[in-house]
């Protein structure tokens, strides 16, 4: 890669500026110091979202089947079922006692009712069986009715008083009138019909009367005014299977409201406990969820403010739950970032380093040729400027390459690639290609050509080619660089590339020294300059971002002498 004039001093003026910022301190009153103030504490609501979020989602839950049970529609249609059983019952006992003993006179061959005895009977046995009873004759009209004293022309409506109102508001009456609110808001079962009672009452007032006309037991459920409930029944009153009228049966639902309110307190008392429960251990888990996230918010955002590294992330070591790997994440993280900044800073001082030496020379070259008349001198400090701008030039481009290949490998994705194909495409490359050693290049692939990867192929091509030009350069001349790949014999799980050469070998000192930036050991007889030094720190970057490992060795002969140099490069295989 190579930059023009213009762009490698545009780079060059861009590091010049980076590194004066970073050498010349701060001065009091600048714009760093007329930052505003961060709040050490943000300000969160006393009572995080998150903890509101599991309580709503909790009480719902248990609010569902709540609401559920209060309604209770089917425990409601059987009591009534109940009660209509029992006014039928009662209906059908006092209906034979009415039609043996309310004929005058009794032994005759009468077929009517007597309306004394009928209204006398009615009246009495209201008081014994609670309820309201009417009889109809089988014309229609009411013969008798147990809210109704005295004959006709005198006759006085009895309807019971509802309890007088307590003065004050009490516990128990402030529930009572939440339950009413409660129950009022519910649906009501069934969609029974409104009663109405009319001033002059006739059996065709009500359809149940007139089915015990026709000899049939029936019955009906209605709503008051009020929203209560009366049921009522009626049954025939028979004398030797003729029908002399109809009797009604009637009573408010008063008792099924009150075994209603009993069970609805009861489960409410229930509900009352488990909503209890149901919030404290809410809390609970809200609070070993919100607590942690909170502490590391909070340490993340001192560390974002201090930018210093005396404020860690909390481990929460005892931890392991999703929790515990969040922070042991963030730590990680957070360590790698400082590492990565820690990186920067010595790129950027080897950066001033590496350009300030040629930078140095060009200065006292041009400096000297103002002064000097020889042309010969001129001519040889311009040769002299010349090469030190074209090194400028490279380092530039090599330094330009190795701070876009971190932000491009996090951003392009990996691909499978095949590098028996690659070297098999290499080795006619290298084939028809002559070099200036005369350095031959063999090309070995071992075993199946299968040889799959993850990575980026142009990256890998890159590194494999900077390799093999590495052991070109250091070998003799005429000699051999021999490139190998295959499958790893143990287990087959990794590919191994292996580039070997016949040359001085590494010192062992440096075998991991020549991974630095810009560190450059070049054969005896090579013309400064000519190398960054960036070649194998980018190679191991590119090997490492496919999760792989590149490192150096000697390679040694039979009496422990070293004949050459090896790199190895080691990538987890893609199996079928």
């Amino acid at each position: 890669m190579s930059l023009s004039w213009g762009e490698g001093f545009r780079a060059l003026g861009r590091w010049r500026k980076v590194l004066r910022v970073t050498d010349v301190p701060e001065k009091s009153g600048t714009a760093a110091h007329e930052r505003p103030a961060v709040d050490e504490t943000r300000r969160r609501p006393r009572v995080s979202g998150l903890t509101l979020r599991i309580l709503a989602i909790n009480l719902f839950a248990v609010a569902i089947p709540l609401v559920g049970l209060l309604y209770m529609d089917r425990y409601q249609d059987s009591l009534i079922e109940a009660e209509l059983e029992a006014l039928t019952r009662q209906g059908s006992i006092f209906a034979k006692g009415v039609a043996a003993l309310a004929v005058e006179p009794e032994f005759s061959e009468a077929t009517e009712l007597s309306k004394d005895l009928v209204r006398r009977m009615v009246r009495h046995a209201s008081d014994q069986f609670g309820t309201r009873l009417r009889l109809f004759a089988p014309d229609g009209h009411l013969m008798a009715d147990s809210n109704s004293f005295g004959r006709a022309g005198g006759i006085v409506q009895i309807r019971p008083l509802p309890p007088p109102e307590v003065s004050g508001v009490s516990p128990s009456r402030w529930l009572d009138r939440l339950y009413d609110l409660l129950v009022d808001w519910l649906p009501r079962g069934g969609d029974f019909p409104r009663y109405e009672e009319q001033r002059i009452q006739r059996a065709e007032n009500y359809p149940e009367a007139l089915d015990a006309m026709q000899g049939r037991n029936a019955r009906a459920v209605r709503t008051m005014p009020d929203g209560g409930l009366i049921l009522t029944t009626a049954v025939p009153v028979r004398r030797y299977k003729q029908v002399l009228g109809a009797l009604m049966l009637s009573t408010d639902g008063a008792e099924i409201d009150k075994a209603m309110r009993d069970v609805r307190f009861e489960i409410l008392g229930v509900f009352a406990f488990v909503f209890g429960v149901t919030i404290l251990l809410s809390l609970y888990l809200a609070g070993t969820i919100t607590r942690p996230v909170q502490k590391l918010a909070a340490a993340a955002e001192r560390i974002r403010r201090d930018r210093t590294r005396e404020t860690e992330i909390p481990g929460f070591e005892g931890r392991d739950d999703e929790i515990g790997d969040l922070a042991r994440a963030m730590r990680e993280m957070t360590e790698a970032l400082w590492q990565r900044m820690d990186a920067i800073d010595r790129f950027a001082a080897d950066v001033a380093h590496e350009i300030k030496n040629p930078l140095t020379s060009v200065r006292s070259a041009v400096e000297t040729a103002s002064k000097v008349q020889d042309p010969e001198k001129q001519k040889k400090l311009m040769g002299i400027i010349l090469d030190d701008v074209q090194r400028l030039d490279r380092l530039i481009s090599d330094i330009s390459e190795a701070s876009r290949l971190d932000a491009e490998l996090s951003r392009t994705g990996t691909e499978t690639v095949n590098l028996g194909a690659v070297l098999a495409t290499l080795a006619e490359v290298y084939a028809s290609t002559e070099n200036p050693h005369g350095v031959k290049v063999q090309t070995t692939v071992n075993g199946s050509a299968d040889l799959r990867v993850r990575g980026s192929e142009n990256r890998l091509v890159q590194v494999i080619r900077n390799l093999v030009s590495n052991a070109i350069t250091f070998s003799p001349e005429g000699g051999s660089v021999r490139l190998t790949a295959g499958a790893d014999p143990v287990d087959g799980r990794e590919v191994i590339i292996t580039v070997e050469d016949d040359g001085p070998g590494i010192p062992e000192n440096k075998l991991e020294a020549i991974f630095d930036r810009f560190y450059s050991e070049r054969p005896s007889g090579e013309k400064f300059g000519t190398h960054s030094g960036l070649g194998l720190s980018i190679s191991r970057q590119i090997v490492e971002a496919s999760s792989g490992r590149l490192w150096a060795e000697n390679r040694s002969g039979a009496d422990g002498s070293v004949i050459g140099a090896r790199f190895v490069i080691r990538l987890p295989r893609v199996m079928q």
